[in-house]
């Protein structure tokens, strides 16, 4: 397995501890994901109020009336990620901290094979997620 020197903490680390980068040489940042994560933080709270604002007019990406299209469009893909909302909320429902596609440790999304069954969920990380229906469009 290939390894990389951080640039930041000076510990030797796997590829998959960086992210891809296409640019770079090898084909990952020289900054490990831990180091750059907590830049990121750091950054974050260094700038708190200036993020806050961003976040809230950014909102919700679709116009209002895209929503209303969308659930009036897809009633039960609606209703059934109300429910998984709702009960992730409430504590009946625990989101896992592991993609069951590949392994990796993150806050997965839950997919669903069948929406009549909307608490029946396979939990994938965003990259799967993506992948799986990209795999499923004929």
């Amino acid at each position: 397995m290939k390894e990389k020197e951080c640039f930041k903490c000076k510990e030797r680390k796997p590829l998959t501890d960086f992210y891809k980068h296409q640019m770079m040489a090898d084909g990952h940042v020289n900054k490990c994901k831990e180091c750059n994560k907590l830049d990121v933080r750091q950054n974050r709270n260094k700038r708190v109020e200036y993020y806050r604002e961003y976040d809230r007019k950014r909102g919700n990406r679709h116009p209002p009336e895209y929503l209303k299209k969308y659930r009036k469009d897809n009633p039960e893909k609606y209703k059934a990620h109300m429910m998984v909302n709702n009960h992730i909320s409430s504590g009946k429902l625990t989101r896992p901290s592991h993609c069951q596609g590949c392994g990796d440790k993150c806050k997965p999304e839950g997919h669903h094979e069948d929406y009549s069954r909307p608490l029946d969920l396979t939990w994938l990380c965003s990259g799967c997620h993506k992948f799986l229906h990209k795999m499923r469009v004929f």
